[in-house]
């Protein structure tokens, strides 16, 4: 009887880690209803990122907008191979943001916006993947003091922003970028990727 115990606590703990992974989600119709701000020109912002930071698939790049839509920062970082959950994605986004840009949290509006654009393999459709990098960016937007902005994909098919219907076929997942004109970028926007996080680093080594 001690040793069913002990099998029937494992299992209802895994089953608890599991539930609490799955609700760290957000779904497509959470996501529209949430009032994430529309991208003015997201086709600019999609390329100016993809010709900065060469993104290839399992590649995450977050930047920071200011009220004009203008780059104020960047950074990407790859994500290692472990179970989806937007508790770690959330540690890793806030990471590269504290690293890249102050936070706003003294602001009683946020002024600034954090968008999200992945790198995946796969079709363009809604994964769970993507809802847990959705809930990751909407908490580490709360947790910086930023407005929470676009979850853009960028898969072999074209790019899209989850949520709005708006996409184009390039850039994609396998383009090569566009030639950057560094001369216009702000002084604030790094050029190149961020280290991996280490929160992920971790997580791939369990």
């Amino acid at each position: 009887m001690t040793f069913g115990f002990a099998s029937s606590s494992a299992a209802s703990l895994s089953t608890s880690a599991s539930a609490a992974s799955a609700s760290r989600l957000l779904e497509p119709a959470e996501w529209a209803a949430a009032g994430i701000p529309l991208l003015r020109n997201p086709r600019e912002v999609v390329s100016g990122l993809h010709a900065r930071h060469h993104p290839q698939p399992s590649t995450a790049i977050v930047a920071v907008l200011d009220a004009d839509e203008r780059l104020r920062a960047s950074a990407s970082f790859t994500r290692r191979p472990a179970p989806a959950d937007g508790w770690m994605f959330r540690n890793a986004l806030l990471a590269q943001l504290r690293r890249v840009i102050p936070h706003d949290l003294r602001r009683r509006t946020p002024v600034r916006t954090a968008v999200l654009l992945y790198c995946r393999e796969g079709e363009a459709r809604w994964t769970e993947e993507d809802g847990a990098w959705m809930w990751g960016l909407r908490d580490a937007c709360t947790l910086h003091g930023l407005r929470c902005g676009a979850y853009i994909t960028l898969t072999h098919e074209g790019w899209q922003v989850l949520g709005e219907g708006r996409g184009g076929r390039r850039p994609n997942a396998h383009s090569a970028p566009e030639p950057f004109d560094t001369s216009e970028a702000p002084p604030l926007v790094p050029r190149t990727g961020g280290p991996v996080s280490e929160v992920l680093r971790r997580a791939a080594a369990r």
